[in-house]
């Protein structure tokens, strides 16, 4: 059987906008009747992605599988990495915790263990799909980690992939940053660079075809496409380098002020935060008035305030201990009818105490939750990976008394959770794989805690926000008790989420020059498939 073909993304640094142009051309090679799948041999990130077997890889080739209408494996991400503490990370392999380990340590020891790994996952792609798109990591030119690279440029030799290199021109210094990635790469290694994307343009490209014009003839390679940038993306960013980075776009645009029939919905930003693409429904929603709050000083007046998951959540209930952040969102609930709500960890850091006596978190055997919940976390060796599915009735209206909302989502957590009292549990889930139950799973059983008339709640269901009926019944909810009127249907966001990937397809497909990419990739053009449906 013949070796799918190969197309590779790398970048001139890190988000520079791989992961969302990796999508995107997968969605264009599906769309054009390709059989296409994504893969990144070597992902950093605490924005994970569960898949349907319950194995855990990085958020953006879930995503990218989502692009090409597939289900992901770990095969399109054998290796993440997800930081705990300085110099530390968590190296999960095909989906499951391998060690924790330090920097040296994986670079010296576990590296060439990895090698062989990625290779058997790349080939076990390329015998299933007809294209593979494989994206690089940060640079190619950090030539302190080329001798045992296995994201970047030998990667992209063992899969023989033609490189296009990606370059962001938002940040400045887009010549210098292409011409000086190119310098520092081995003569094998600029053979294999195809051409360029510049990417995240604004203004007037016929200004910039001087500089393209140049490039080119210093380079003797073509840029293929200048992207220019495209707002309110509606597709998952990548990991928190890209939050902080939307952060400071809105600081330097002036965020519009919140509306005064809007909820004030505010994040606390964690140090350790991860998988925040929980929130992004919220975002969306046009009476939703939506910020993260990092420090005390950023409290403000939030009608909601929300705890996101976190990689260590001993340690970042301590910072919030320690900022008054912990006792200021107590007050909160307790004092000012305030609305809280925690997912995974946050769920965890919202009970009475964290026991962590073998030191799994941290070195803190045990801590203090803010007491919201009647509930206890001992954290375990096991990590619990799943998709889940199954029904609510919490915030269900008087009117529409015995309702249940469908939901589902996922778990990655290795905490377990008891009541210390009696407590309502709102959700009824259980695990499935493609729709079937995983057999130790399958009878449904309760998640989660509410107290306060709802007002305070948790979950280990990530994506809960995600399942839009849900979502508008909580928020109709916490509306009338403030007084505001409830707001009608609303966001569909899974449905916005399909249409935002054509859009994002459409919007490259005309600024990149698709036809000298087929031939960088030895493939017929879509017009010369006899397979092609028109």
């Amino acid at each position: 059987m013949a070796k799918a073909a190969t197309l590779m993304i790398q970048g001139t640094a890190s988000d520079v906008g791989k992961s969302i142009l990796t999508a995107a051309l997968c969605r264009i090679l599906v769309q054009d009747g390709w059989q296409t799948a994504p893969f990144k041999s070597q992902n950093m990130s605490l924005n994970s992605y569960v898949t349907f077997d319950g194995k855990e890889i990085g958020r953006a080739q879930g995503v990218q599988a989502d692009a090409c209408r597939i289900l992901a494996t770990t095969d399109m991400n054998p290796i993440l990495l997800k930081p705990k503490q300085d110099m530390v990370a968590q190296v999960i392999v095909h989906g499951k915790p391998y060690s924790d380990l330090d920097a040296r340590t994986y670079r010296e020891s576990y590296l060439p263990k990895a090698e062989a790994i990625v290779k058997d996952a790349l080939g076990r792609l390329r015998s299933e799909y007809e294209i593979v798109v494989l994206e690089g990591a940060g640079s190619p030119a950090e030539v302190n980690l080329k001798d045992r690279d296995i994201v970047n440029m030998r990667l992209a030799g063992w899969a023989d992939a033609p490189v296009l290199l990606v370059a962001d021109i938002d940040r400045g210094g887009v010549f210098a940053s292409i011409v000086g990635t190119l310098e520092i790469l081995t003569p094998e290694e600029r053979d294999r660079v195809k051409g360029f994307i510049i990417n995240k343009f604004r203004g007037d490209v016929s200004l910039l075809k001087p500089g393209l014009d140049w490039l080119e003839e210093k380079t003797g390679k073509p840029v293929l496409g200048v992207i220019p940038y495209l707002p309110q993306l509606g597709i998952e960013d990548e990991d928190s380098a890209s939050l902080d980075s939307k952060r400071m776009q809105k600081r330097a645009q002036s965020a519009p002020e919140k509306a005064k029939d809007q909820l004030d919905v505010a994040v606390i930003r964690l140090p350790r935060l991860s998988n925040f693409t929980d929130f992004d429904p919220l975002q969306e929603e046009k009476d939703v008035h939506f910020r993260y709050i990092t420090h005390l000083s950023d409290w403000g007046d939030p009608d909601v305030v929300l705890i996101p998951g976190s990689k260590n959540t001993m340690d970042d209930l301590r910072h919030l201990n320690e900022s008054g952040l912990a006792a200021r969102i107590k007050a909160f609930a307790l004092s000012e009818n305030g609305w809280v709500t925690g997912i995974c960890a946050g769920y965890q850091m919202l009970g009475v105490r964290l026991l962590d006596p073998q030191g799994h978190e941290s070195d803190h055997p045990e801590l203090e939750g803010m007491g919201l919940l009647p509930t206890e976390t001992v954290f375990t060796p096991d990590k619990r990976t799943v998709q889940v599915q199954g029904s609510s009735s919490l915030f269900a209206d008087d009117a529409d008394a015995g309702r249940m909302f469908e939901i589902d989502g996922y778990e990655i957590h290795m905490g377990r959770t008891r009541f210390l009292e009696d407590v309502v549990m709102p959700f009824q889930i259980r695990a499935y794989i493609n729709d079937e139950a995983i057999a130790s799973d399958h009878v449904l059983h309760g998640d989660g805690a509410a107290v306060e008339q709802g007002r305070v709640w948790g979950t280990y269901v990530h994506g809960i926000l995600h399942n839009d009926d849900f979502r508008r019944a909580w928020l109709n909810r916490i509306r009338k008790m403030k007084g505001l009127t409830p707001v009608d249907g609303g966001l569909r966001f899974k449905e916005r989420r399909e249409a935002a990937f054509n859009r994002l397809a459409d919007h490259v497909r005309s600024h990149l020059d698709m036809q000298r990419v087929y031939e960088m990739m030895k493939v017929s053009q879509p017009c010369q498939r006899e397979d092609v449906i028109e």
